[in-house]
């Protein structure tokens, strides 16, 4: 296969959303250090890069969104009780949430700031500035948990493919001793025990520092039941590589084939065992369709 126009494109698009957050960094630099003025400004600055990439490529349908993602103990669909021994139980706050506003109501909206329910997620992604020392861990324990509320059969009894998983940042700790990417999987590695239920589709999909390298988790094949993860150091030009792992997670969660079923979502609750106040009749009708 060729596609090298596409390599092309898209690692110029990579460099130039490098060049912007750089420019920030020129009208608003740090004193003795690589960052903007305001810490916190240069965070949300960041995401912002990122949310605005996203949604040049992704389809009309979904949404890049900040906020929760709420999972109600309501019933789903026709009458899928599943979660009738569950809890009301929302997630951390999440930088992007990847989410398709088109088949899927949302409880609250400030703008970009949502609470959703877990249906209509695609994918949800942490963003940083810089990767520190204990970011890999906590972010991707943060990410496993968000997933997990995503977690939902259809009323046949079919699993709905997850959300995809995804960890974005400018510049990252770097190491010496080994490869930055081995270093990298070897801080996530015990954040997944079979013995706690953790599925293929909670375990992140690509960890990548724009500049400088990316891990990517590939998908099994037959029955082969491990989460597989490669590594790459971005050459001159590769700077498309973290970019296009974040569009193809994505993309591969929207069009996944279990995701063509759609069911109502949890969206309603009344009081359990509630009884209408009245009986008020009945009228004739021809059949229910």
């Amino acid at each position: 296969m060729d596609g090298k126009r596409i390599q092309e494109y898209l690692s110029k698009e990579a460099k130039a959303l490098l060049t912007v957050y750089r420019q920030f960094q020129t009208l608003l630099p740090a004193d003795n250090e690589d960052a903007a003025y305001h810490k916190g400004e240069d965070g949300r600055y960041i995401e912002s890069l990122i949310s605005e990439y996203l949604k040049r490529y992704l389809p009309k349908d979904l949404e890049v969104l900040t906020g929760f993602i709420l999972r109600p103990a309501v019933k789903t669909g026709i009458n899928n009780r599943a979660r009738k021994k569950d809890e009301d139980t929302h997630s951390t706050q999440l930088d992007i949430i990847v989410y398709d506003s088109c088949h899927y109501p949302i409880f609250q909206r400030f703008g970009n700031n949502v609470i959703v329910p877990p249906e209509g997620v695609i994918a949800i992604i942490s963003v940083k500035k810089k990767f520190g020392q204990n970011d890999f861990k906590n972010e991707t324990e943060a990410l496993k948990n968000a997933a997990k509320l995503c977690r939902y059969s259809t009323e046949s009894g079919e699993k709905v493919r997850g959300p995809f998983l995804g960890m974005v940042a400018m510049h990252s700790i770097e190491k010496v001793r080994t490869s930055t990417p081995e270093w990298v999987f070897e801080q996530i590695k015990p954040v997944y025990n079979c013995a706690e239920n953790d599925t293929f589709d909670e375990a992140v999909g690509v960890i990548t520092n724009i500049e400088g390298w990316s891990v990517f988790k590939r998908r099994p094949t037959g029955n082969n039941t491990k989460a597989e993860y490669i590594g790459f150091i971005h050459k001159t030009n590769e700077e498309h590589f973290g970019l296009q792992f974040l569009l193809t997670g994505i993309l591969s969660v929207y069009y996944d084939p279990t995701r063509n079923v759609r069911e109502r979502p949890g969206f309603t609750a009344f009081p359990s065992g509630r009884d209408a106040d009245f009986v008020l009749g009945e009228i004739p009708i021809n059949g229910l369709r």
